[in-house]
């Protein structure tokens, strides 16, 4: 409750929350409110707004106004996706090597290294032209350039939380790895997780743009934002509407998520202050499932 209450109190937080619930508001609601088809053509290409067209027409002659309110959904499931994917596997990966301090660790670590440097672009050009163009592709492609990052996260926190007493007191009662991993390790690496969350979930939504804008995800006639902005290059000077209009939907959403993460980092950083001067220390009361007798 004081956490929430921190976060309330931080202006980035109220703004961020404002900004993220219209533009998921748009994303996920808008096609119940497009007034067309989005695929269909109705006008002439490049059309400025006016004739019933709000935001006038695309390259096409579809509706710029109806391909916008639809076009939000497959970015942001597709980033959530990818998110929690990269999550999902860097985790796994950052706890493996944190806490198993032997030959897993360089193995798993440095090829965690090798994906770091891989120019992401250069990365799903060699995927598009290996395996194709799809959306598993592209979840699985962000996920892939993700995980290091949280992998290299994860792994440190997990390297200082492994030597604190409260697990080698779980270590000395017999509780196997899974358990100790399960009830010592990752409820005292919770924090720093959480606060990278909105960080990464901006680098998803911004690559998703980028892979799609270079046509190298989803293909014509899907309505998408990136998309949108991309094909739509040759009306720019006919009806800008048709790039702008889903340009400023895509810098909405990662303004505010990135708005929120920092109040939500911000926030943690300042629980974490108040909890170390309650106990006099600089460290954080660990969090500990299991008690020792």
């Amino acid at each position: 409750m004081r956490s929430r209450t921190r976060f309330l109190r931080t202006g980035r937080g109220r703004v961020g929350i404002v900004i993220l619930w219209i533009v998921l508001f748009i994303a996920l609601f808008g096609p119940f409110f497009a007034p067309h088809d989005p695929a269909a053509i109705l006008g002439a290409p490049g059309q400025k707004p006016g004739n019933g067209f709000v935001l006038g027409t695309d390259y096409l002659g579809h509706d710029v106004l109806s391909r916008v309110l639809w076009g939000g959904r497959s970015v942001v499931w597709l980033s959530l996706a990818a998110t929690a994917l990269a999550y999902i596997t860097g985790s796994l990966v950052g706890l493996i090597a944190g806490y198993n301090r032997n030959l897993l660790d360089p193995i798993l670590m440095r090829s965690m290294d090798v994906i770091l440097v891989f120019p992401p672009l250069l990365f799903f050009l060699i995927a598009a032209t290996a395996v194709g163009t799809s959306k598993a592709v592209l979840i699985i492609g962000v996920a892939i350039v993700q995980a290091p990052g949280v992998a290299r996260i994860v792994y440190t926190a997990t390297r200082e939380t492994s030597v604190r007493g409260y697990v080698e007191a779980a270590v000395a009662r017999g509780e196997s790895t899974p358990a100790i991993l399960r009830r010592e390790i990752v409820p005292n690496i919770m924090a720093p997780m959480i606060a990278n969350v909105g960080l990464s979930l901006t680098f998803s939504i911004l690559l998703v743009a980028a892979v799609n804008f270079l046509n190298l995800g989803l293909q014509p006639p899907s309505a998408n934002w990136a998309l949108m902005i991309s094909e739509n290059r040759p009306v720019l000077s006919l009806n800008i509407w048709s790039t702008v209009a889903p340009a400023a939907c895509i810098a909405a959403l990662t303004i505010g998520v990135n708005l929120v993460g920092d109040a939500i980092s911000h926030t943690l950083g300042r629980s974490e202050e108040v909890e170390s001067e309650a106990i006099g220390t600089s460290q954080p009361e660990p969090i500990s499932v299991t008690q020792v007798g």
